[in-house]
């Protein structure tokens, strides 16, 4: 009596790059950009390694892909205000979630200027300077300052996802910086004895939204 090897299950879903570039979001978002390894896709996505050559050159050619489409998602992503300020800080609040559900996306933005990602941030922040009737002089000099703020975030946030570990509880290492700037001679940091009180309650993201509101109000004088 012969015996008959089973069958491994048929794919139904081809490979294609958004099934490669979807695959290597979550494997950036679980493992970080360390465990991001063609041999790890290729187990996850049931392929072999050659077959994803055909849609990215190598890691890093994916990693930009990876960040293209997260920022995509933001800049294309629901209806947009008429207000022009009001769309400017939608979608800077856009990109601040998107950096802080997706940390290796702030060093990915940091690692080279005129990337995609950042071409469609400056696009869709322009757009929205213009609306606001700024002198054309003075256009890309207020879309600079918007995108370089929110990069800036990026930056900061990739700091703090290579320093800490994503489970460290915020309330108790606000707590120790406070707790050193505390130590600092009052006489020469006078501002950071005050601003250590309350640290611990401190709200990135309403902060970020000052800076932008500050921002903004400095371009709508322009006008």
């Amino acid at each position: 009596m012969t015996t008959t090897r089973p069958r491994a299950p048929r794919r139904t879903d081809a490979l294609s790059k958004e099934r490669l570039v979807d695959a290597a979001i979550e494997v950036l978002d679980a493992e970080g950009e360390g465990a991001l390894t063609f041999r790890a896709l290729a187990t996850r996505l049931s392929t072999g390694s050659g077959a994803m050559y055909h849609y990215v050159a190598n890691k890093d050619e994916l990693l930009k892909a990876a960040t293209d489409a997260v920022i995509a998602d933001v800049v294309n992503g629901g209806a947009q205000p008429r207000d022009p300020s009001a769309a400017i800080r939608g979608l800077a609040l856009g990109v601040f979630d998107a950096i802080d559900a997706h940390p290796w996306v702030g060093t990915q933005l940091t690692r080279e200027p005129w990337q995609f990602a950042i071409i469609q941030l400056f696009e869709r922040i322009g757009v929205q300077v213009q609306a606001l009737g700024v002198p054309a002089a003075a256009q890309f000099d207020s879309a600079s300052a918007l995108v370089n703020y929110v990069l800036g975030l990026a930056g900061q946030y990739a700091a703090g996802a290579r320093l800490l570990a994503r489970e460290t509880d915020r309330t108790a290492f606000l707590g120790l910086i406070a707790a050193e700037w505390e130590k600092l001679d009052r006489h020469d940091f006078p501002f950071m004895h005050q601003m250590a009180d309350g640290l611990d309650e401190h709200d990135d993201r309403a902060q970020f939204l000052a800076g932008i509101d500050l921002i903004l109000a400095g371009i709508e004088s322009t006008r």
